[in-house]
């Protein structure tokens, strides 16, 4: 006969009375049809589709038995508590992963935040033509095809001088295309002090390998004369290669040469003359440190071949890159087998078209880009006071104590590898607590449902008010609200 000690029968009974409360609560969880006709999920069903609706609910029953199997006791009514985690769940599914920011970073062409904000005449062309039929390789009056180039082509002629210009979907492809066309199986001859590496792992040196182009690099880091250019060439040099530093500067013993110079160079020797200007400035900014940055016409103007820029960047309208130059050499890139793969879209040409028309009207100020970098400091202290007077009048309300607001002047930045060595002077609110850390509440603010993304200076969340947009204000209050 097997004998239990008290202590052993006192554990087995737990152990069966556990065992026997844990049935009950799985036993208690609703069934799948009860909750799938529930109203928030008929709802989500409209949306989403019954079965994606019955596998996340599914997740979500799943995820409370392993609670309770693992020891958990709810701590709300089972149906209660089902409905809740399937919300929860549905809810994170149904939202786009793609939605709107506030940037209160002061930095105008953030990359990671999407860039250039679009004008309104903008977003009203992409409008147009978005969900509707268009012409975009139609000619009504010729009755037959034509390419989509047309809709862009005459005004970037116009705004840059430009014989001929070609639009692909962003500045890599152009450098890519404009690589491929002119010098593959031949020789590039760039500078070492211009072999640089931009944003996502782009670097010079594979791109031109890529094109099937050989380099050849010359002088050195900080210093390469016209002498060098020369010397680089050889009887399998296809083209010379000047690149915009972007986000870098070397300072000091310098010595570069100019693009009069490599243009009369390049004319010379019978070799095209290409420059990546990166940015796309296409007017002068009226910012103190702007001329270093040199518009695309003048560059054209001195003597460049084909030259190639950014839509999303100075120029501030969509990713899009352009080559424009000599009419023989894009003529060659638009019959070239890669045109195809990086060719634009009809809702990036529109914008394009209409953020030209804006230059072209001399109304570039109306681009957000251009009105956030020339911004005065009249205009941003105004800015800072109306956002601290939101801010505080959010804070009033119950379970917002702890909190202090002040005015800051700020540091911003233009972005997108433009001027990185250069300031804007700006304004913003700086926001402290006494009960949580100025990251913990930065979190709380770009996790909020419309992301608030700000930065964190000597223990504060900084909000910049340059780059804040129409509306942002209330939308910041609305993130300050849900992080409380």
């Amino acid at each position: 006969m097997l004998y239990m000690s008290n202590l052993e029968e006192k554990r087995l009974r737990r152990g069966v009375m556990a065992l026997s409360g844990t049935n009950a609560l799985l036993r208690s969880i609703p069934p799948m049809e009860e909750l799938l006709h529930e109203r928030w999920a008929l709802e989500f069903s409209h949306a989403l589709g019954r079965g994606q609706v019955k596998n996340i609910i599914a997740s979500a029953l799943d995820e409370i038995r392993r609670d309770i199997r693992g020891g958990q006791r709810p701590e709300l009514p089972l149906p209660e508590l089902a409905e809740l985690r399937s919300l929860s769940l549905l809810h994170s599914q149904a939202a786009p992963s793609l939605k709107s920011a506030v940037n209160a970073t002061g930095v105008v062409i953030h990359t990671n935040l999407g860039r250039a904000p679009l004008a309104s005449e903008a977003l009203a062309a992409v409008n147009a033509v978005a969900g509707t039929y268009s012409n975009l390789e139609y000619s009504p009056e010729k009755g037959e095809r034509e390419g989509r180039n047309a809709h862009v082509e005459g005004l970037i002629r116009r705004v840059t001088g430009a014989q001929a210009a070609l639009a692909v979907n962003n500045n890599a492809a152009a450098v890519l295309l404009a690589l491929s066309s002119i010098a593959a199986g031949r020789e590039v001859v760039v500078s070492n002090g211009e072999l640089v590496e931009i944003g996502d792992s782009f670097r010079i040196p594979e791109i031109l390998a890529f094109s099937g182009a050989k380099m050849t690099a010359a002088g050195c880091t900080n210093s390469t004369r016209i002498s060098d250019w020369r010397n680089a060439i050889n009887e399998n040099t296809a083209a010379l290669l000047k690149v915009h530093p972007s986000n870098y500067r070397i300072e000091g013993f310098t010595a570069s040469a100019s693009r009069e110079e490599l243009a009369a160079l390049s004319r010379d020797r019978g070799l095209v003359f290409m420059e990546d200007l990166g940015s796309g400035l296409l007017s002068p900014l009226n910012v103190p440190f702007a001329a270093r940055e040199h518009p695309v016409k003048d560059a054209l103007a001195a003597g460049a071949d084909i030259v190639t820029f950014s839509g999303d960047k100075l120029l501030g309208g969509p990713q899009i890159g352009v080559i424009a130059g000599s009419k023989d050499l894009i003529d060659k890139m638009g019959r070239h087998q890669l045109m195809r793969a990086v060719r634009v879209d009809k809702m990036a040409l529109a914008a394009f078209e209409a953020t030209l028309r804006l230059y072209l009207a001399a109304r570039q100020a109306e681009i957000p880009v251009v009105r956030m970098i020339e911004l005065g400091a009249g205009v941003l202290r105004r800015k800072a006071r109306r956002l601290l007077r939101v801010l505080r009048e959010a804070a009033a309300k119950p379970g917002a104590s702890g909190f202090s607001f002040s005015l800051v002047e700020t540091e911003d930045a233009v972005g997108g590898g433009a001027f990185p060595a250069d300031a804007l002077s700006g304004f913003g609110v700086a926001v402290s607590s006494s009960s949580r850390s100025a990251e913990s509440l930065a979190q709380a603010l770009r996790t909020s449902c419309i992301p608030v993304i700000s930065t964190v200076r000597d223990g504060q969340v900084v909000l910049h008010v340059r780059t804040l947009l129409d509306g942002d204000e209330k939308r910041i209050a609305a993130a300050f609200s849900q992080a409380l």
